[in-house]
């Protein structure tokens, strides 16, 4: 299910849909993703309530827990996305492309996240994979490929707890 609290220029939610669609296929993440895009106040809030961290952030991913006993994500589900529509229209003006454009890249890393990508602690294997992915799906740069430390981060919330890993 994609969610569009905030209107993005270009971007519907059926077209987000089938966007996170493909990039699922590509990504080898067989499980539904729930995707909002919301307000930067959305996310500051979000973001302090999973990560502690009192400040907007571009996207956060929420992994499903995995049901007791068996290896599948709960009810089908991978987990959730949540974008701010205001961070990716300023990163795209910063960088040359669409909102709409920026909101998939965001869900592209995001999606890599639920699929069990962690560039904190994979020695670069999410950001090689991002970059195949984003070649594969006619984006331009990953999100890895373009951060530098002290730049707008995103996050993604571990499994079973309240704390998140800054995945950008």
């Amino acid at each position: 299910m994609v969610i569009l609290q905030k209107k993005v220029a270009g971007l519907s939610a059926q077209a987000l849909g089938r966007f996170v669609l493909r990039a699922r296929k590509v990504a080898g993440l067989r499980e539904m993703v729930d995707v909002l895009v919301t307000s930067s106040a959305a996310m500051r809030s979000l973001n302090l309530r999973f990560r502690g961290k009192d400040k907007a952030t571009d996207v956060l991913s929420f992994p499903s827990e995995s049901r007791p006993g068996s290896g599948s994500k709960a009810k089908g589900i991978a987990g959730e996305i949540a974008i701010s529509a205001e961070i990716a229209a300023q990163n795209a003006v910063r960088l040359g492309h669409s909102a709409a454009v920026e909101i998939k890249i965001l869900a592209l890393h995001g999606i890599l996240h639920l699929a069990g990508f962690d560039h904190e602690r994979d020695n670069g294997q999410m950001a090689r994979k991002e970059a195949k992915l984003r070649q594969a799906l006619r984006l331009p740069s990953a999100l890895i490929e373009r951060s530098q430390p002290g730049k707008q981060e995103s996050a993604t919330p571990r499994p079973g707890t309240a704390r998140a890993q800054r995945t950008a």
